[in-house]
């Protein structure tokens, strides 16, 4: 146990995580110089794609060090995206220490702080890291005293490094053996094992990941899983190299996987202790706390046959993303689907986009919105989750928002922008100090509802890029809003409603009126969209119909036939009006949402 240490790599967004540990991969020669490649532990296409990680990745590696031990590194490279911030939580409480990367062009981001502090309040020693060194933007000294004001460490303790060039990898190894302590813990006791991610196999059932706190486990002994209580034979046992390697036991201390021939997702839980049948532990380990989704949206399939495969699909993309949330829901336009619930923007896009990938499930997804309360007159509180569940006008006496604390890093040029489109979206300035005569910190208080759709990638085009920003819930406060309805043909399309301020509904309503015109296929029928509030309708839009030249054939002669062939025309368009239904396609869902553009 005293040659093992965990630790996992912590920073901001593009900070270089993924292609620092290929180096640390590569020097160690856990991958051989022909399978490399970069960002070699992501391992979803999408992740390789936009150059992003969503997914914690965990490896063993093994290094010699000069004090001729041969030590275990079990590494953990985590995403940076405010998004998948509880990945990194669940990756944190697996570890004894942390690689804390700052680019050395970009400096302390607001992730780098929210993300230190997670690994500060589970005690570990953090090693912090200068990255990007050879870059020509770099600032090292600039940087290195950002550092050493967010840390309290000495300058010599900052490693400089590059992920590209492979500099100071040596240094990382040496100072993750002289300053990551040994994992504690007692390897003669009863089992105690923590679960902190798990994937599915369609061959081999549940593959959990845990790290072992005290005992050790067996291949073939039977475990008992702590809070779900039940109990498994283990199949196969084994560690995390680039592939699952089986061995006979792992130890207290080790990071590794077991399979136990689980085929239902619902009988694990990430945060589960898992211990032996025959000697039991006395308590489970502390797990993680639950997540807390902050947007919600309407997941359906596109033919309703596909209910249940929908439903399959969710509770396997569940075990290897244990941050989202679903339950069924029915909607009058779409029918039987589910509500989950979602990190943010970009978690549900990737959702999106595994469905589609992973399982082949084309769904259709309902404008994303927040959870609200309403308290109707008889001063009953509930929660609303769809813009549906509102009550009511006559019976509604009050709907509260929630409300979250903002923090913005950037540069002093764009203050004046920031605050503009804070401002815009109802937000309210509650602090800012200098960090340092480059980097300014603001606080503001936001309703969560404005910075759903596109507040990020504003942010981001007016500093930039230079501007950080996170975040966390604080509470939920009264406001005015109401129910804002999308029409088509004097029909509500229930997945296209939405909350609104009552300030903004008139200008959001005539936004996706407009978009909607620009999406929607013209039909042989005149289209009216509409926006209303309540039986107020507060704007329109008309897709004109397709209409056949029926008066072509007649060239020259009487203009009363020509009348009589474009009434007829009219009649039959009336009466398909009647009959004719509008489809919207499943890109005008998505598209909608991008107002902006």
């Amino acid at each position: 146990m005293k040659n093992i240490r965990n630790f996992c790599v912590i920073a901001h967004i593009d900070h270089g995580k993924s292609t620092l540990s290929d180096r640390l991969l590569e020097s160690t020669q856990t991958i051989s110089e022909r399978n490399m490649k970069d960002q070699a532990l992501d391992d979803m296409d999408i992740e390789r794609e936009r150059g992003i990680t969503i997914k914690s990745h965990a490896i063993q590696m093994t290094y010699p060090h000069t004090d001729g031990e041969i030590y275990t590194f079990n590494l953990i490279d985590t995403p940076g995206h405010v998004d998948f911030s509880y990945e990194v939580s669940r990756s944190i409480a697996a570890c004894e220490g942390a690689l804390l990367l700052v680019d050395a062009s970009q400096g302390v981001q607001a992730q780098t702080i929210s993300n230190l502090y997670l690994a500060i309040g589970h005690d570990l020693e953090i090693i912090p890291i200068l990255n990007k060194v050879d870059m020509e933007s770099a600032m090292i000294e600039e940087m290195s005293d950002q550092i050493i004001d967010l840390i309290g460490c000495d300058l010599e303790d900052i490693i400089h490094a590059s992920g590209k060039t492979g500099l100071g990898i040596q240094d990382i190894m040496t100072a993750v053996v002289e300053r990551i302590p040994a994992p504690k813990g007692d390897p003669d006791g009863p089992l105690q094992a923590l679960i902190f991610d798990s994937v599915f196999n369609p061959f081999r059932g549940v593959i959990a990941y845990f790290r072992i706190m005290n005992g050790r486990m067996t291949k073939g002994e039977k475990v008992r899983f702590f809070n779900t209580g039940g109990e498994y034979n283990v199949d196969e046992v084994g560690v995390l190299k680039m592939d699952l390697f089986p061995k006979p036991v792992v130890e207290a201390g080790d990071v590794g996987y077991v399979i136990t021939g689980i085929k239902l997702s619902k009988e694990i839980k990430v945060g589960d202790t898992i211990t032996n049948v025959a000697n039991p532990c006395l308590e489970g380990i502390d797990g993680f706390e639950d997540v807390k989704p902050m947007v919600f949206a309407g997941v359906y399939p596109i033919d309703n046959d596909d209910f249940e495969d929908l439903r399959d699909s969710l509770e396997k993309l569940q075990l290897n993303d244990a941050s989202l949330v679903f339950e069924p829901e029915t909607s009058i336009a779409l029918g039987f689907g589910f509500r989950c619930g979602f990190l943010g923007m970009l978690h549900l896009e990737i959702i999106q986009e595994r469905l589609s990938r992973e399982f082949d499930q084309e769904v259709i997804t309902t404008v994303p919105n927040v959870s609200y309360y309403a308290t109707n007159r008889k001063g009953e509180r509930f929660k609303v989750n769809t813009p549906n569940d509102l009550p009511e006008p006559t019976i509604l006496a009050s709907v509260e928002e929630p409300y979250i604390r903002a923090q913005i890093i950037s540069k002093p040029d764009y203050i004046g922008q920031i605050m503009t489109l804070c401002m815009e979206k109802r937000g309210t300035l509650t602090k800012q100090n200098y960090l340092t005569q480059e980097r300014i910190e603001m606080t503001f208080e936001i309703p969560l509802g404005e910075i759903v759709f596109d507040f990020y990638d504003r942010l981001k085009s007016i500093s930039r890029g230079y501007a950080s920003f996170d975040y966390v819930q604080i509470e939920y406060r009264e406001s005015d809003l109401v129910k804002l309805d999308m029409m088509l043909n004097g029909e509500p399309v229930d997945a296209l409603s939405s909350l609104v301020h009552r300030t903004k509904a008139e200008s959001f309503g005539r936004k996706m009126a407009k978009k909607l015109k620009t999406l929607l296929p013209r039909q042989q029928f005149m289209i009216a969209i509409q926006a209303s509030i309540g039986a107020k309708i507060i704007a329109r839009e008309t897709i004109s119909a397709l209409r056949k030249d029926v008066t072509a054939k007649c060239y020259g002669g009487d203009i009363s036939r020509k009348r009589k062939l474009l009434e007829k025309q009219k009649k039959g368009k009336k009466k398909m009006r009647q009959i004719g239904n509008v489809e919207v396609p499943q890109k005008a869902f998505l598209e909608v949402l991008k107002l902006n553009d």
